[in-house]
């Protein structure tokens, strides 16, 4: 209770309770407004809280197993803050603009990734020296365009698992696709959106920086969690197979030297003369009676 209480008063002092005017508001957004203040709707952040806690478990779980969650975020003041927080994970993350089929047009995208990766790999290794100083212009050109969209998403080999949004209304390209896909989404929900649109719905105001910054700190430190269980795990299971492969190597060379024992054993055995009737042995000849009867 107390780390929930110290929890509310952080997401309190970052003004995450700040919701749109009234105006503006989304009806399905009732149940997570506290009240009304100035014509401007308060965030419950009870429900904060709780959707906030449910959305870190699960994420934690998806790092834990292995698989990967992008982050997007392209609204001027979250690009910076995601983008960091999502290179401390080693995650996937679109902050500049998100590309239209960047998830349902994904092997055209790695396509893209791959020209990106060339361009690089072509101005690193001085293959570019034998063209005009013009084309490796352009190309160092294309190479910074490129990077600066793709760039987020360039290790990324295959879809991801998950989705998290800040601001879904403005992300809806997004939540689109990965609707469509039938990946998992998670997102920061104001009070103009829909939170019935994302499987996982955190309210809370995703216009300032500070509520942007909390919320997605926390949602990126669940995620360095699965991900320190997950290397702890592998560990584990390292060792653990080294242990079996050392018992079952001792056994086998047990074995082999109580089978060299008995072998030896056998052989000595069989020394120090010949072995007694009935054992093994010669059997005894026979010799016939050569004697006359009395009285002939």
């Amino acid at each position: 209770m107390e780390n929930n209480t110290s929890l509310q008063q952080q997401l309190l002092e970052a003004g995450v309770h700040f919701g749109h005017l009234k105006k503006k508001w989304n009806p399905k957004m009732l149940p997570y407004i506290f009240a009304e203040k100035k014509g401007i709707h308060i965030i419950d952040l009870n429900k904060t809280v709780d959707g906030l806690q449910e959305a870190a478990a699960a994420l934690k779980q998806i790092a834990k197993s292995g698989k990967k969650v992008m982050f997007v975020a392209t609204k001027k003041q979250a690009k910076d803050i995601v983008a960091e927080c999502a290179k401390k994970v080693n995650m996937p993350f679109a902050t500049e603009r998100w590309l239209g089929g960047m998830l349902t047009n994904f092997n055209t995208v790695r396509k893209s990734v791959k020209k990106m990766q060339s361009i690089e790999k072509m101005l690193n290794d001085g293959s570019a020296e034998s063209l005009t100083k013009k084309e490796r212009l352009t190309l160092s050109r294309d190479r910074d365009k490129m990077e600066k969209v793709l760039g987020g998403i360039a290790q990324l080999g295959r879809l991801p698992a998950a989705l998290f949004l800040v601001d879904i209304g403005h992300e809806h390209i997004a939540l689109a696709e990965a609707k469509r896909l039938g990946i998992t989404t998670f997102g920061m929900v104001d009070t103009n959106c829909d939170p019935n649109k994302v499987d996982f719905a955190v309210p809370a105001n995703d216009d300032a920086t500070k509520s942007i910054a909390i919320i997605t700190n926390y949602i990126t430190a669940a995620i360095a969690e699965g991900l320190a269980e997950r290397q702890a795990n592998k560990e584990d299971e390292e060792a653990h197979d080294a242990e079996a492969n050392e018992n079952e190597a001792k056994a086998r060379r047990l074995e082999a030297e109580a089978q060299a024992e008995g072998g030896r054993g056998r052989r000595g055995g069989n020394r120090g003369g010949d072995a007694p009737a009935g054992q093994g042995g010669a059997p005894k000849r026979r010799v016939p009676n050569t004697r006359r009867p009395a009285g002939r």
